[in-house]
């Protein structure tokens, strides 16, 4: 295959209980890892919150309890397991969890080269959900309440060959994440989510939560040129269902691999970095086409405004 390759898996996780331990979630990360060695992939892409049950949708008051959740270090001596693979196998691998640094908590997601080392790092922007308790909801989703918005912006990096970019969960629906990311000349994108397959408050049916993660993928990727690895946490977990349909997605906006289960599965593509070029050259050659006068909007407020025109 021509041009600069990169083959990625992406490491579906079926549900992770609130009981598991650590040790085994990683076990099976591992197991994941191994899957895709075997499978010739370079790089394993994990969920978002990746190493527990996504722990938002409860209102935890205890905060020893709320603790139990974050990483107070990266890696820790529960997680060293992925990077001793990752250096075993040659294997680099992307990673979703929850961060603690000193007071601050983030939604973070890491990048790690096949030496084992970290050398990307990005926390969540788009902090969907609430702050405060509502038990009027059938469950939870307090991002709000147990994340800062993420304070390092949109990087891009240099590595493993390519220009790497990394979203987390709902930032994929935001086109102003990926065109930053398009503007670094981004060549894979790399998100982890976890997205229960109904709506907490208003009823949607699963088809159409399923369509709108691959639309917001798909049209990420074309309207940059770049690759797109989405991998979620699928299946039934602590009573709420995950949507899974974990998939890759090529720089012209088509589904080149897409889960099938709901449970731990691996897809695998062999992601051809320079694909995009033409894209980046032709109809968005943002250079020569993009009119960034005219956009001021988009940074002039957060909600929406009266028309211009009235």
């Amino acid at each position: 295959m021509a041009g600069r390759v990169l083959t990625v898996g992406g490491a579906q996780m079926g549900p992770v209980a609130r009981s598991d331990g650590r040790a085994r979630t990683v076990g099976r990360m591992v197991d994941l890892m191994r899957r895709a060695h075997a499978r010739g992939c370079d790089l394993v892409v994990f969920p978002e919150l990746a190493l527990t049950a996504f722990f938002p949708r409860w209102f935890i008051e205890d905060p020893d309890e709320l603790d139990g959740f974050y990483e107070f270090s990266m890696p820790g001596a529960e997680t060293r397991p992925l990077f001793d693979t990752a250096r075993e196998l040659g294997v680099g691998f992307h990673l979703g969890y929850a961060e603690a640094d000193g007071e601050r908590r983030f939604n973070t997601a890491i990048l790690v080269d096949k030496a084992g080392g970290i050398v990307a790092k990005y926390r969540k922007i788009h902090l969907p959900g609430h702050a405060g308790h509502e038990p009027e909801r059938a469950f939870q989703h307090l991002e709000k309440r147990y994340f800062e918005v993420g304070d390092l912006g949109f990087p891009v990096w240099e590595t493993m060959g390519g220009k790497i970019g990394m979203l987390i969960c709902n930032d994929r629906r935001w086109p102003e994440a990926f065109r930053v990311l398009g503007l670094q000349g981004v060549e894979l994108v790399l998100i982890g989510y976890n997205t229960p397959t109904f709506n907490g408050q208003t009823f949607e049916p699963p088809h159409l939560r399923v369509h709108h993660n691959l639309l917001s993928m798909q049209a990420g990727a074309y309207q940059n040129g770049a690759w797109v690895c989405g991998v979620a946490k699928a299946g039934l977990e602590d009573g709420v269902r995950m949507m899974g349909s974990s998939a890759i997605v090529t720089p012209n906006g088509e589904v080149a691999a897409q889960a099938v289960t709901l449970d731990d599965e691996l897809i695998v593509a062999d992601c051809d970095l320079d694909a995009g070029a033409a894209i980046k050259a032709g109809v968005f050659d943002f250079a020569a086409h993009r009119r960034p006068e005219h956009y001021g909007l988009i940074v002039e407020t957060a909600g929406a405004v009266p028309p211009r025109g009235t």
